[in-house]
C-alpha cells in the first residue's frame, strides 16, 4: 500500500505502577516519523522476538489499506488485528475488535452500534458506507458525528473550542461542544484513563504522596454533541451546521485498546 514497515526490538522490561509490579510490556504498532517521513514500526520486546507471527489478512492497495494479524503464541495463542492505511494526510493503524478477516470488516468492526444503525436507518449504500461523509453521518479520524437536528441544549453549558480526545492523543478542537451524564474520575499522568472517587482515595491511603500526581477531575464517557467546527491538524475540518452526536470508534473494545477510555 505504499508505506514503510520498520521492526524495533526493544529489551523486556517490568514496570513498576503505584508499587505493584505488572506484566513486561506488550509488542506494539505504531506510527514514526524520520527524515523520509512516516513509518509503521512494529516494537516487539526481546521475550517476544520468537512468539510473534505477522501476516497481512488482505490488502486494498487503491485505498492504502491493509489488515495485519499478529498472532503471539503461548498456553493461550492470541490474535490481535489491526487495520493499517492511510487517512485523509497521515498513515494510521487501529486496532481492531472481533474477528474480522478483510479491510472492509475492519472497518464495519470499528463502527460503534449507534452509527450501523444511522446508516441503516438513511438506507445508505455500500458504495457510500466508507466513506468519511454520507447521510448518516460525518467522520474525522476515530470520531463520527450524527446528525440529531431535533437536539436542544442549554446555550448557557455550551463550551467554546473545546477540546475532544481519546486517551493522551492530539485533540480535535470542536467550536461548540455540549456534554451531559458520564462518570465522575479523577485523572492524572499515571491513571490517564481515570478512577472512581473510592479507587481515588484507595490511592492516597497507599500512598499520601499521590495527592501531587497532578490529578484533573474529568467525566468518563458522557453524552457528547457537536455543533459548528471540528478541526484537528491531520484531518480536514468537518462543519457540522446544527448539533450532532459524538461517538468514538470501537477501538477500545479490541484486546489490545482495553486500557483506553473517552475522557472529556
Amino acid at each position: 500500500m505504499g508505506a514503510r514497515l520498520k521492526v524495533q526490538e526493544v529489551p523486556s522490561r517490568w514496570r513498576r505502577r503505584d508499587r505493584v509490579w505488572i506484566d513486561p510490556v506488550d509488542f506494539a504498532v505504531d506510527i514514526r516519523r524520520d527524515g523520509a517521513g512516516q513509518f509503521f514500526e512494529l516494537r516487539v520486546p526481546t521475550h517476544l522476538r520468537k512468539a510473534l507471527e505477522v501476516s497481512v489478512m488482505q490488502a486494498e492497495p487503491k485505498q492504502r489499506h491493509l489488515l495485519l494479524l499478529i498472532r503471539k503464541a503461548g498456553d493461550k495463542p492470541q490474535l490481535d488485528r489491526f487495520l493499517c492505511g492511510h487517512d485523509e494526510r497521515e498513515w494510521f493503524v487501529a486496532a481492531v475488535p472481533g474477528g474480522a478477516s478483510s479491510v472492509r470488516q475492519a472497518m464495519d468492526a470499528l463502527r460503534p452500534k449507534d452509527v450501523h444503525e444511522a446508516l441503516s436507518r438513511n438506507h445508505v449504500s455500500s458504495r457510500k458506507r466508507y466513506g468519511r461523509k454520507n447521510r448518516a453521518f460525518r467522520r474525522q479520524g476515530e470520531w463520527f458525528f450524527v446528525p440529531d437536528p431535533s437536539f436542544m441544549v442549554n446555550d448557557n453549558l455550551v463550551l467554546r473550542n473545546e477540546p475532544l480526545r481519546r486517551g493522551a492523543g492530539k485533540p480535535h478542537i470542536v467550536e461548540q461542544l455540549y456534554r451531559s451524564g458520564g462518570e465522575t474520575v479523577h485523572v492524572c499522568g499515571r491513571h490517564p484513563n481515570g478512577v472512581t472517587p473510592n479507587e481515588y482515595r484507595s490511592i492516597l491511603q497507599r500512598n499520601p504522596d499521590a495527592v501531587r500526581w497532578g490529578w484533573q477531575l474529568m467525566r468518563r464517557d458522557p453524552g457528547v454533541y457537536a455543533c459548528g467546527a471540528v478541526r484537528h491538524s491531520d484531518h480536514a475540518t468537518v462543519t457540522l451546521p446544527f448539533w450532532h452526536r459524538v461517538i468514538m470508534n470501537t477501538e477500545t473494545q479490541s484486546r489490545t485498546m482495553a486500557n483506553v477510555a473517552f475522557l472529556d
